[in-house]
């Protein structure tokens, strides 16, 4: 079992920057690809929406066009943590954000939808104001 915990999230100003992090316990994740997704106030846990992946050699990154630019993710697989670097941010980031790790080992692409991701964290809460 992997527990993933993430910490960092808190309310900033529209154009302000936050780092986000998910630290992992219970075995190491460096095989795993892992992402970060957010779920927007009034959306269900299947509306989640896939904000920045790494795969497991951390060589790989993806992000959606929302974010591209302005979200970095980055992991230490020696601190068995990932991280994720939020700059200007824009009030519609409000957003509950979630750590996930891939059900599958060594794969080399990102994938972006929920399913492919079997551990979660319980989520930080990202609060932007204009």
């Amino acid at each position: 079992q992997v527990q993933l915990v993430e910490s960092g999230g808190g309310l900033v100003q529209a154009g302000g920057s936050l780092r986000l992090s998910c630290a992992a316990s219970g075995r190491t994740v460096s095989s795993y690809a892992m992402a970060w997704f957010r779920q927007a106030p009034g959306k269900e846990r299947e509306e989640r929406e896939f904000v920045a992946g790494i795969n497991w050699t951390g060589l790989n990154t993806y992000y959606p066009d929302s974010v591209k630019g302005r979200f970095t993710i980055s992991r230490d697989n020696a601190k068995n943590t990932v991280y994720l670097r939020m700059n200007s941010l824009k009030p519609e980031d409000t957003a509950v954000y979630y750590c996930a790790a891939d059900r599958l080992s060594f794969r080399r692409q990102v994938v972006v939808t929920i399913d492919d991701y079997t551990y979660w964290g319980q989520g930080t809460q990202v609060t932007v104001s204009s």
